[in-house]
Order: C-alpha cells, then sequence, then structure tokens
C-alpha cells in the first residue's frame, strides 16, 4: 500500500492521466525498480580474470600455438580479461632478446590480436622482446574485444641486479627502458600495467592508483633468488599500500633453462590477502575479481582520502 501510494503521488506530480491497465503495467514496472537498481549497481562489479602461466620454449611458434590454445580455453571458462607472462614467444635472457626481437606489429602481436578478437576478451599480451628504430625493448600489448591495440608498455625499470653467489643480470646491456605510463579502460574498470621489475618500485604503482586503475598487471619472471623472497610480498604490499587488486603472471619453472622462473602467479585483493595462486607448473590460474569488495574496503579503511597532500606527494612526469 505505501509502495502504490508514492507511485500515485508520483503521477499526481507528473500530472498524468493514464487507463486502469497502463497503471497496473506501470506500477508493476514500479514494483521492479528497487530490485533493478541494485542489479544495476552490483551486476558487472565481478569479473574474471585469468593469467596463464605458460611453459615457455626456444621455438618462438611453438609458443605462440600453445598460448593461443590457453587464451581460447581460459574464454571458454568464463575469464573477461587474460594475461600472458613476461617473454612469453621467447626463453628470457639478454643472449635471447635480439634473435627473438619484432616489430610491433609483427607475427606475436598480429596473433594476440586474431585472438582477442576471436574470443572477444581484454587480452594482455605479457612481453617480448621489440625492437623499434635499432633499439630493443621489453614490451607487453593490450588488445581488445574487437582486435584493437589498446596499449603498449615498455618496461620502464630494467632488471640489473648483483646477488653475490647466486645471481647477476643486467638487462641493460641489450635494452633500453620505456617511458611512459601504460593504461587503459575496460567496461569492468581501469588497469595499470608493470613488467617485472616495475612491480618494485611503489611510486609507479601509487601513480596508477591516483588515476583510477583498480587493478595491476604484472607480467614478469622473477627468478629462484627473488622469487621466494619477494614475489608475493611485493603483491601483497603494492595491494594494500593502494588498496587495489594486483596480478602478476609468470612464466611456468622450466629447470633446464639457462634462467629458472619462479612461477607462482598470483592475485592479491585490496585487504592483501592472496586470492589465486599458482605451482610451479603450466596452468591457467582464474580469480573473480570483486569491485564492490574494493569499494567496501576503502570506504572502510579510507586512506586515499586521508593522505597529507600538504606534507608528501608522488606525481607523474611524463
Amino acid at each position: 500500500q505505501l509502495l502504490l501510494k508514492k507511485f500515485l503521488r508520483q503521477l499526481v506530480k507528473a500530472g498524468g492521466e493514464v487507463s486502469l491497465y497502463s497503471t497496473a503495467a506501470h506500477f508493476s514496472v514500479f514494483l521492479l525498480l528497487p530490485h533493478l537498481n541494485v542489479c544495476k549497481r552490483n551486476c558487472g562489479t565481478t569479473f574474471r580474470l585469468a593469467l596463464i602461466q605458460l611453459h615457455v620454449s626456444a621455438v618462438k611458434s611453438d609458443n605462440l600455438q600453445r598460448a593461443c590454445g590457453l587464451v581460447r580455453e581460459a574464454s571458454a571458462k568464463g575469464a573477461k580479461l587474460v594475461a600472458l607472462p613476461e617473454c612469453f614467444n621467447s626463453p628470457y635472457g639478454t643472449q635471447y632478446f635480439k634473435e627473438y626481437a619484432e616489430k610491433i606489429p609483427g607475427e606475436s602481436t598480429q596473433k594476440l590480436s586474431e585472438v582477442a578478437k576471436e574470443c572477444s576478451i581484454y587480452l594482455i599480451g605479457g612481453s617480448i622482446p621489440e625492437e623499434d628504430g635499432g633499439k630493443l625493448y621489453n614490451t607487453c600489448t593490450v588488445f581488445g574485444p574487437d582486435g584493437a591495440l589498446l596499449a603498449k608498455h615498455r618496461k620502464v625499470h630494467l632488471f640489473d641486479i648483483n646477488v653475490p653467489g647466486k645471481i647477476q643480470f643486467k638487462e641493460s646491456e641489450t635494452l633500453s627502458p620505456g617511458n611512459s605510463f601504460s593504461m587503459f579502460d575496460t567496461p569492468y574498470c581501469k588497469v595499470g600495467l608493470g613488467i617485472c621489475y616495475d612491480m618494485r618500485f611503489a611510486e609507479m604503482a601509487q601513480i596508477y592508483g591516483q588515476k583510477g586503475c583498480q587493478l595491476l598487471i604484472y607480467p614478469g619472471a622473477f627468478n629462484m633468488t627473488t622469487g621466494p623472497a619477494h614475489w608475493e610480498l611485493l603483491q601483497r604490499g603494492r595491494a594494500v599500500d593502494n588498496q587495489l587488486y594486483v596480478a602478476a603472471v609468470s612464466p611456468a619453472r622450466d629447470e633446464k633453462a639457462s634462467y629458472v622462473a619462479w612461477g607462482h602467479s598470483t592475485v592479491v585483493n585490496p585487504w592483501g590477502e592472496v586470492i589465486a595462486k599458482a605451482g610451479a607448473e603450466e596452468t591457467v590460474v582464474y580469480t573473480d575479481i570483486d569491485l564492490k569488495k574494493l569499494a567496501e574496503i576503502r570506504q572502510q579503511i579510507p586512506i586515499l582520502n586521508q593522505k597529507r597532500s600538504d606534507l608528501y606527494g608522488v606525481e607523474m612526469k611524463k
């Protein structure tokens, strides 16, 4: 009765004169409106993410074929956003970058564009060695459901480290760094991109958060020294600091490779909880990204509104 009275008052305000039949029909719609509004708020706040932990071989054509096959598998299981690992089309190592490098567009990115369109998904193409203007880059491309290129991220921070007695690696011997942030929009949320070593730089993630990203994706290949020590720790740190989802997708572990990846592709929620995690083998990791939960966490602990911009700040310069 209260709903009917409210409905009739609205009709009077609008000066409407309607038949008994149309009043009943409109009142039926009126009764449904609260439910439709709830659906509008909640439907679409959750989407499925898939991380493809690919076993990468020395044969590029095999890598491409297997990657596209797993993308199709992920799509068939409901994934709307699918991500491949760092250097998914080639072995990881400074000795391989020049040999496997391609222009963009090129063979690998064409395959990614085609399978993204075929499956009508958003596809984050891990990374490939890119050649451009005589320089080499470690580059991630993103394709939309229509096959169009949405973003191209060149690894900003090059992996130059020396842990005595354990690992020494210097990407800068062959690669050049990228000089820009990379974000793209989806119907679900805005996504920020980094590659592997980029994840160690908290300022980069913070700026992505400032720009409205709710999900950060890092194709990465941590090794058997840095992986067990920092892989999950860094993801949880970036997620909690910025109250967003963080996903990192690794190649599968190959003990015979010159560079052995840690594996353990992972997704962390804004509370810092690991909500999906692979082992070391080739697999596809699935999880549902719940943006309603993200909003609730930001409301409960509103750190993004409590920052002291009068005392400190992080800014994007390019």
